[in-house]
Order: C-alpha cells, then structure tokens, then sequence
C-alpha cells in the first residue's frame, strides 16, 4: 500500500482559512500598534541556527543529466552558474574520467575548470560495486585494485586530493552477482586492499577516504570506522563521510563528533525515515526530508571541520534538469546563512 497522503489530507476548510488569514490580519495590525514591521517574503531571514558557515557548496555530476544531455563543460559551467564552489567527478569505464583518458586529458579538464572558475571537491566511482575489493572472486579483486589505481593517478593528474574509497562490503543489496562475504573475511580483505594502495596515494600526495555505506554491511558503527582508519597510522587513510548512508537506523550528527578530525570529505544525501523503501530511491532532494540540520552543520562545525559539502543525488531531473541544480544551491545558501 502506498504511503502518499490522500488528496483529501490536503482540504483546507474555509473556516481554517478564514482563520488563519485572520491571524495574519491581526498580527500585522499588531505590528503596526508597537511599530515593528511585519517581515515581508522577500526579507532575507537567518539561518534557523542563526550562525553562518563557511564551508564550501559542491554538488556531484550525477546530479546532472550526463553524459546523455549535458557535456561536461556544460555541467561544470552550470554548476558555476548555480553558486556552487566546486563539483565532484564521477570515475567510469566510458565517460571523461575513466580508463580511456590519462594525464595529457586530465590536464587540460582542470584548466577548464580553473577557466570557468570551479574546483573539483573530490573523485568518486561506482565501480567499486561491480568490482569490489572484498569479492570472492580474485580477478574482480585485482580488477578493483586496478581501478583504484588508476583513479588516485587521475585525482593527482586533476590536482584533486579527495578520493572515495569503497573497502569492501559483506552483502550488496542491489547486484544479484555478489555472493555475500563473512564479516571476518570481509575486513581481512578490505584492510589488504587499502594497504596495497596506500604507497601510491602517499606518493601522490591522495587522501583514500572511507565512505560509510551501511547498505553494505561493513563498517557499521563509527567505532569501527575510527578503528579501521586508524589501523593505517597514515594521514592518507581518512574518512569520505556520508550523512544520508546511515539515516536508516542512525543519525549523522552522532557520527561527526565521534569520527572529527578524521573526516575529510563530505556527502549531503537527504533521507526521509517516513518511507519504507531502503534503495537508492529513498534519498531526496536536499531538505525533503527528516535530516537534522540544524544539528548536522553544527557538529561540523564543532569538530572545526572547514571542507566541501557535497550533494550527491542520482536522479537527474528528466525535465528541465537545471531546476535541481538552482534549488540545491539555493537550498545550501540558506543552510549555511547565506540567505
């Protein structure tokens, strides 16, 4: 059965109305009484939190309809235009950052976005699903290395410090081509993984941020995220953190404080606890949904965490897709106290 309210939920009386426009009669009249203005629409009002932040604005490229409607550059001019200070790149198999390219190509992306006045928050890749570091398959294991290798040389090739790890995951509820891991084997496999890569990061000056998944069933709490990177003792070993990942059962800001300095990087991805579908369609546009806040940024702020914040959302608009794009940043421009 579906959870969308009825049409009916949305009846307003004319009773309620009529009430409620007096209400607003009254109190603007009572305004007028003691000499305070009531505040108009357009008035810019405070963050709810009544503090101002000055963290970065950064959207990811899947949020925009490439590579089928929009090149690159359009994207990056795009997000430029929207407000934001920095995009985040998507590694694939076939698109402009994927095996096909290297340094010379790199190269010149960056002078375009230097060009068109953007940075590049950060690298990630959703081949760490078809090719994870923890299969039991030994070829799709070498295969992610590879991968994972070539993606830190893009991050340095682009001048990108930022790069989303995935370590491993004990199930993958949306492939039906992974043959769940025990939680042992899993973290034995992971932490191989990431010291094998590790030597090329540290050379190349790229962080290896550990994104929390949850829907991967590794790394589920963030005592074992702080024990995992810390097992390193190298500050190229940090965190990737995501706030929608763990909205199912947990809460964010109680992540932030405990994981602090750790945190390298960070992912908005709305949620709302309301619904009961626990797939990539659960997450929301930014601010449809029960997130706190309020709360989130001010964790961030405790923990003197001063990076990017980056929207990642997979379902592009269909139809004009720059809305999304507009509203987001307006969206953060109001959750940092910009407006």
């Amino acid at each position: 059965m579906s959870d969308a309210p009825h049409p009916a939920d949305f009846t307003v009386s004319r009773r309620s109305l009529l009430g409620a426009l007096g209400g607003a009669a009254a109190f603007g009249a009572s305004a007028a009484a003691t000499g305070v203005a009531a505040p108009t629409a357009t008035e810019k009002q405070p963050a709810p939190s009544g503090k101002r932040y000055d963290f970065k604005k950064s959207i990811n490229l899947w949020a925009f309809p490439y590579p089928q409607k929009m090149s690159l550059e359009q994207c990056l001019r795009l997000a430029k235009d929207a407000g934001f200070d920095a995009i985040e790149l998507n590694y694939d198999l076939d698109n402009d950052l994927s095996p096909k390219s290297g340094t010379k190509e790199y190269v010149e992306l960056r002078k375009l976005c230097d060009k068109i006045g953007i940075e590049i928050s950060g690298l990630c890749s959703f081949l760490f699903w078809p090719y994870p570091m923890t299969s039991h398959d030994p070829e799709k294991r070498a295969r992610s290395l590879e991968l994972a290798g070539l993606m830190t040389q893009a991050a340095h090739d682009l001048g990108v410090e930022n790069l989303l790890v995935v370590p491993g995951a004990v199930h993958i509820p949306w492939r039906d081509d992974y043959e769940p891991v025990p939680n042992d084997v899993c973290d034995r496999r992971a932490r191989e993984a990431i010291g094998k890569l590790l030597p090329q990061a540290e050379k190349l000056g790229v962080s290896l941020n550990i994104e929390n998944i949850f829907f991967n069933g590794y790394l589920m709490t963030p005592g074992e995220m702080i024990a995992f990177v810390d097992s390193f003792q190298s500050e190229r070993v940090k965190v990737h953190f995501d706030t929608g990942n763990i909205m199912l059962f947990q809460f964010p800001e109680h992540w932030i404080t405990q994981l602090g300095g750790r945190i390298n990087n960070v992912h908005l991805k709305e949620f709302t606890k309301k619904g009961t579908d626990h797939s990539l369609e659960s997450f929301r546009p930014l601010l449809d949904g029960t997130t706190n806040w309020p709360a989130v940024l001010a964790a961030f702020a405790d923990v003197k965490y001063d990076g990017y914040l980056t929207f990642e959302y997979f379902h592009p608009y269909a139809h004009w897709p720059e809305a999304l794009v507009y509203q987001t940043g307006d969206s953060l421009d109001r959750m940092l106290g910009r407006k």
